[in-house]
């Protein structure tokens, strides 16, 4: 049986390492074949329900040692995320007249948290993942009131705003599954040890169902409009991780800490942007496409950015100085 779990952990390490083709392979397969994936669309908030809850499994109370023992660069990142990249949405919605739909839903992904995938690129990367856990749990468990406030902020002169239906949205499927996956953890942590290989895994399909389902329902959508939110997608993201490198820099952060930064503000909980989207603003189909797309992006983007940075890094520093060894 621990054979059996081991060969599962390895081929779920490989998935996660390499989710950016994964969703790219699976995105084509749903936008050719969209009988096979459209009911997902159904499912969305379990789905993502389901891949907080996996996030919360591997949390062990231990990881809270890391807000107190990185303070600065906990505050610097979470700081960061809920004002860089809301903001930058913001800017390019106005700056390049989005459509009030798209305009939506880049600021959804711009207010969300920053993504468990961010963890696995940092360390790819040979950044601080240590750091990189603690920034993703403090953006997470502060969701409920910063996406819902950034979101009533920004989003309000393009469609009206429920703050309290969406503070219920972020709470029941962020908040409630975390919460539940980090009780089990520390009620049963020897057992959920033994699992713990696998448990990316199930933030894999759980994520990958979520975009085709979006990709293989917006066919048409994706044909008019792909060319147009693929650019304000790439450029929100790489504003993003310039942004975290530039306020990394000011405040004297060390390389293996501001690469951990930049990845965590550039990248976003895009699967929470398209729930919410899809459960608040039913009206705007389309809210759900930025997304969706930013989902495929990020990850490319953050494994070339991995590669550049881990590269400098081992020019830079000594192999000893680098911190790249905690469980993600």
């Amino acid at each position: 049986m621990e054979n059996v779990m081991h060969k599962i952990g390895k081929i779920s390490s490989l998935l996660t390492k390499y989710i950016g083709v994964i969703i790219i392979a699976f995105s084509v397969l749903a936008f050719f074949w969209q009988d096979g994936f459209a009911w997902t669309t159904t499912y969305t908030s379990v789905f993502l329900g389901v891949a907080m809850f996996g996030m919360g499994l591997t949390i062990k109370m231990e990881d809270f040692q890391i807000v107190f023992s990185r303070p600065k660069e906990v505050l610097i990142g979470a700081i960061a995320q809920y004002t860089a990249m809301p903001l930058v949405a913001w800017g390019l919605a106005v700056a390049l007249d989005l459509p009030k739909d798209i305009a939506l839903g880049v600021i959804l992904v711009g207010c969300c948290p920053g993504g468990t995938a961010s963890n696995v690129i940092t360390y790819i990367a040979g950044g601080d993942v240590a750091l990189s856990v603690g920034m993703t749990i403090v953006s997470t468990l502060a969701a409920p009131l910063m996406t819902p406030m950034m979101v009533y902020v920004l989003a309000g002169t393009w469609v009206r705003v429920s703050f309290w239906a969406m503070v219920l949205s972020v709470v029941k499927v962020i908040l409630v599954p975390v919460l539940l996956g980090i009780l089990l953890r520390s009620l049963f942590g020897k057992q959920i040890q033994k699992i713990s290989e696998i448990l990316p895994l199930i933030s894999v399909i759980s994520i990958v169902m979520i975009i085709c389902g979006i990709v293989a329902v917006n066919v048409e959508k994706i044909v008019n409009c792909g060319v147009l939110v693929l650019g304000v997608v790439a450029l929100h993201n790489l504003f993003g991780m310039w942004l975290g490198l530039v306020v990394a820099k000011v405040f004297k952060v060390d390389y293996s800490k501001a690469t951990a930064i930049a990845i965590e503000v550039g990248m976003q909980n895009s699967g929470l942007a398209v729930s919410l989207a899809t459960a608040n603003f039913a009206v705007n189909p389309l809210a759900t496409l930025p997304g969706a797309i930013f989902s495929v992006w990020h990850n490319i983007s953050g494994s070339v950015f991995a590669s550049i940075r881990r590269k400098r890094n081992r020019e830079e520093e000594p192999v000893s100085k680098r911190e790249n060894g905690i469980e993600t």
